[in-house]
């Protein structure tokens, strides 16, 4: 079986961001960088699947030269090999043009199964996963938390909402959105690392795979959240305040 996993690297969650005036993306001087934690997951997964139903796992990555480091991490981890999709300026692409770049690259693969992670740390769409499904014309199935396969099948137990689960069975190849914490992550080893220097990481950039980001979605301006301290002075009875004090923490701090 083989697995495509895409992977993405965002700024480390220590990180201090910084926008510069007028600017419409984060000043990436000085900044760390790291693998997308819901796509480790997804890396984990796919490791997981392979030890047990055998294949091999291909890590697909796009971004500049600097994601060579999480791809070696993926490679180090236990992927096979990798494709870097060299390509600046990412950040500026929408979810379509995106998700067309990844298509265009997985189709050159043939893969029996593509996970992504649930969503990216950095913008947080979650968008990305479903229509790359689409481009592909592939079932998928989000927010996943176990994955078997059998017969040219694969059944999932997805995540909902208020503690509820649901056990869906669709037909190989398919695309899965993976939700974070399902599993242990593990770490790459000194043997791991080593053989990651070995293995075949296919670079490849937009032009290559004739694609060009579209007019969609287009990101014009960054802010960074403003903190204020405000006091309320509650008036009333005891009962009156408390009821006062019942609906904001419901309806404007939402703890309830």
């Amino acid at each position: 079986m083989r697995i495509l996993v895409a992977i993405k690297q965002v700024p480390a969650r220590d990180a201090r961001l910084a926008v510069p005036p007028q600017g419409a993306w984060i000043d990436e001087r000085d900044l760390s960088y790291e693998v997308n934690e819901p796509d480790a997951y997804a890396l984990e997964e796919a490791l997981q699947l392979k030890e047990k139903y055998g294949g091999a796992v291909v890590a697909l990555c796009a971004g500049p030269e600097r994601v060579s480091a999480t791809i070696r991490e993926a490679l180090a981890k236990g992927a096979d090999r990798a494709i870097h999709i060299q390509e600046d300026g990412l950040a500026a692409w929408d979810t379509l043009s995106l998700a067309r770049l990844l298509a265009k690259a997985a189709e050159t693969e043939h893969p029996d199964l593509i996970l992504t992670g649930l969503q990216s740390d950095d913008l947080g769409w979650g968008q990305t996963g479903v229509v790359l499904a689409e481009l592909l014309d592939l079932p998928h199935a989000t927010l996943v938390m176990s994955v078997e396969v059998a017969n040219g099948r694969v059944r999932v137990k997805r995540e909902l909402e208020g503690g509820w689960f649901q056990n869906v069975t669709m037909p190989l190849p398919a695309l899965l959105t993976i939700q974070s914490g399902i599993s242990r992550l593990r770490y790459a080893t000194l043997m791991g690392i080593k053989r990651a220097k070995t293995k075949e990481v296919r670079k490849l950039t937009a032009a290559e795979l004739g694609v060009a980001p579209v007019d969609g979605v287009t990101l014009r301006r960054l802010y960074l959240p403003q903190s204020a301290k405000q006091t309320q002075m509650l008036v009333g009875s005891s009962r009156e305040q408390a009821a006062q004090l019942v609906e904001k923490l419901r309806h404007e701090v939402r703890a309830l």
